[in-house]
């Protein structure tokens, strides 16, 4: 056996890794998680609002980062619609607009009786950066006075009150960089007191611990958190259970696991060849 693991063409190393990620991924394969308490002070946040509260999501990420942002994105979204929120959806991120479309597509697919213009609205992409958020804090149609269809927001019954972002309930926060989370809490979560959570890459994470709790609730860093958020749903929502679509992010750790369990087992039989050719003098 060590002979043949000694000559083993690493060819077949990488088909192995191909298929304990693949085939994860392909059956839907996912593991329980154990959800940090970090993970469930984001879901209370979102919980504990009382039904029909506003809600501004801010997804500034682009493709390049749905792989770890997509999966807490669309939880967010699922869970909203759940208490019967009302969405804001914004992006100060020009690739955001599909991810947003993504958003509306599980409510328009999942929750039928939520209605654009009435349960909730997109505002779409606005250039400006971190300047968009100091503008909206004060009057939201100096920078958006049309949502993302062309549509007056007068004309909306959702918006036609809202005068600026001050009167949001919560701010959630999708970021992969920057303008993205440290933005939304310096202009406006801080100096205006809106309660804010956040949904960041795993490297985005740490920067952004200082503002908890005073600024931030709390945060999700990357597809972990993800997943663990998705079993926190799960748990207080259990009609969930049956949507397959609802365990993304479970189902890309699923893949993680597997691919991280064959690259340990093939480091400990590495380590077994070489202590044995060392032990025969061959090394």
């Amino acid at each position: 056996m060590i002979e043949f693991f000694r000559h083993l063409d690493r060819r077949w190393i990488f088909l192995a890794m191909f298929f304990a990620i693949a085939i994860p991924i392909l059956t839907g394969l996912t593991f329980p998680e154990d959800p940090s308490p970090m993970v469930r002070s984001v879901f209370q946040t979102v919980d504990d609002l009382p039904e029909g509260s506003s809600i501004l999501i801010a997804c500034d990420y682009d493709p390049a980062s749905k792989g770890e942002l997509e999966p807490m994105d669309a939880a967010f979204t699922r869970h909203c619609a759940l208490k019967k929120h009302k969405i804001f959806y914004i992006t100060l991120w020009p690739g955001a607009v599909p991810m947003i479309k993504k958003n509306i597509d599980i409510l328009e697919d999942e929750f039928p009786n939520y209605k654009y213009g009435v349960n909730y609205v997109n505002l779409g992409f606005q250039a400006g950066q971190e300047g968009v958020i100091k503008v909206i804090v004060n009057e939201l149609q100096d920078m958006y006075s049309f949502d993302d269809d062309g549509t007056n927001l007068d004309g909306i019954p959702i918006t036609r009150d809202v005068k600026n972002i001050q009167q949001m309930d919560l701010i959630i926060n999708i970021s992969a960089g920057t303008p993205g989370a440290k933005e939304w809490i310096q202009y406006a979560a801080t100096p205006y007191g809106i309660p804010m959570i956040a949904g960041t890459t795993g490297v985005g994470a740490p920067p952004l611990y200082p503002y908890i709790p005073d600024q931030l609730t709390g945060i999700l860093g990357a597809i972990k958190a993800a997943a663990e958020y998705e079993q926190v749903l799960l748990e207080a929502y259990p009609e969930q259970c049956n949507n397959p679509r609802s365990r993304l992010g479970q189902q890309r750790m699923g893949s993680q696991l597997v691919g991280h369990l064959l690259i340990i087992g093939l480091i400990v039989v590495g380590n077994i060849v070489y202590f044995s050719d060392r032990k025969r003098g061959k090394v």
